[in-house]
This record gives C-alpha cells, sequence and structure tokens, in this order.
C-alpha cells in the first residue's frame, strides 16, 4: 500500500507532462491569461464604387455627388441623376431649385445599390421625407422639408445639407437654407447650413450647425 502512494504523484506529474507534449506537438502554447487579438477586420471600405449607368443610350442624366453614411461620417457617392432645369453658370430659378432639390431628396431616399451596401454605405433620411420651396416671407433660396430639420436624425440632416451645398437646389454662396413646415406661416423660421469638414466627420454637429439669417 505504500507503494502505491508513493508512485500516485508520479503518474500525475507524467500525465501532465504527456498533456505538454501534445500541445506542443500540435503548435499550440499554452499561456496563462486569454490572449486579446483585436477586433475582427471590419468589411466596410467607406471607399465609393464606381457609378452605374442605369438609363439607354438617349436618356440624359447628369453626375452628382450624393451623401451617405459610412463609418460614422458621410460621405459622397456618385449617382447618374435627372438634370437640373439651370446651366452651370446660370442663377436657377425657383422653380429649377425645387426641381432639383426634389430630386436629389429621392436618390437619398434610395435604399443604396448592392456595391454601396458592400462598401459600407447606408442612408439615414426618412422615405417618406417631401420637400418644397419657401414660405411666406423666406427668401428665395429657402427650401421647407415636411418635418422639422431639429427632428430629424442628425445623420439623415447632415447628408441632405451636403447633397444640396454647391447645386441648383441652393443659392450661390453654396449654403443651404433649410426650414420644416410653413403651417400656413407660423411655422419655425428657417436657418443656414453649410457643409464643413466637422459636419462631414461629425455629423451630430448637425443638430446644433444651423445659423439664423440675418
Amino acid at each position: 500500500m505504500s507503494t502505491a502512494r508513493r508512485t500516485a504523484p508520479g503518474l500525475r506529474a507524467s500525465a501532465a507532462a504527456l498533456a505538454a507534449l501534445a500541445l506542443g506537438g500540435c503548435g499550440i502554447r499554452s499561456t496563462p491569461v486569454p490572449v486579446d487579438a483585436g477586433p475582427a477586420p471590419s468589411r466596410a471600405s467607406c471607399t465609393a464604387p464606381a457609378v452605374e449607368d442605369e438609363g439607354g443610350p438617349g436618356d440624359e442624366g447628369v453626375r452628382a455627388d450624393v451623401f451617405l453614411v459610412c463609418g460614422g461620417t458621410v460621405s459622397a457617392v456618385e449617382r447618374t441623376v435627372a438634370p437640373g432645369g439651370s446651366g452651370p453658370d446660370a442663377e436657377p430659378g425657383p422653380e429649377a431649385r425645387l426641381e432639383t432639390a426634389r430630386e436629389l431628396l429621392r436618390e437619398l431616399r434610395r435604399n443604396p445599390s448592392r456595391a454601396e451596401r458592400e462598401a459600407g454605405f447606408g442612408s439615414s433620411v426618412p422615405g417618406d421625407l417631401e420637400i418644397g420651396g419657401p414660405g411666406d416671407g423666406d427668401p428665395g433660396e429657402a427650401l421647407r422639408l415636411s418635418r422639422d430639420p431639429g427632428g430629424l436624425p442628425s445623420f439623415a440632416l447632415a447628408q441632405i445639407v451636403c447633397t444640396f451645398t454647391g447645386t441648383a437646389a441652393v443659392g450661390r454662396d453654396g449654403s443651404v437654407v433649410l426650414g420644416g413646415p410653413d403651417r400656413d406661416g407660423g411655422g419655425e423660421p428657417p436657418l443656414r447650413y453649410s457643409c464643413t469638414d466637422a459636419l462631414r466627420g461629425s455629423p451630430e454637429a448637425a443638430k446644433t450647425a444651423g445659423a439664423p439669417l440675418p
């Protein structure tokens, strides 16, 4: 009985040694603590895919930058949209401005293409959002949304501001004058927005980006 008691520790040690050899033979090194290999690599590249021509040879269309959400920022992708009603050097009239704004808003409401989704792009703009011209007492370049800008998701507001900036939808200075429903002349006054680097990089800043009109 004394011999059995003396050999038990030896057996346990031999078993531990064999287990260590087995791990070594598999190329696995045991560690006393878990190893943090870092997060899994993201598949979102946020690289805008090449624009696809969806119309036929006789269809008219122009290329336009539409800002979508990707990686916590808003970035431009190129889309083919219906042409506006004025040339690049002409002052857009009210009808051309509203036509351009509605066409761009339709693009923002559209589901991203498969290539855009695979690159990580999405849109926060509500599918039922509409846009109209200036209300009573508004400047001519003002645009009125069917929802108050401050009530939109911040990413959606940043998308709209940056997509409209520099197009025939806005005035010559490139800034965007946006308001909510006119409500028979009793709506909130519109505010002026600019698509700055800060707004593109931190879309949540859109909530406080509007400046009162003089």
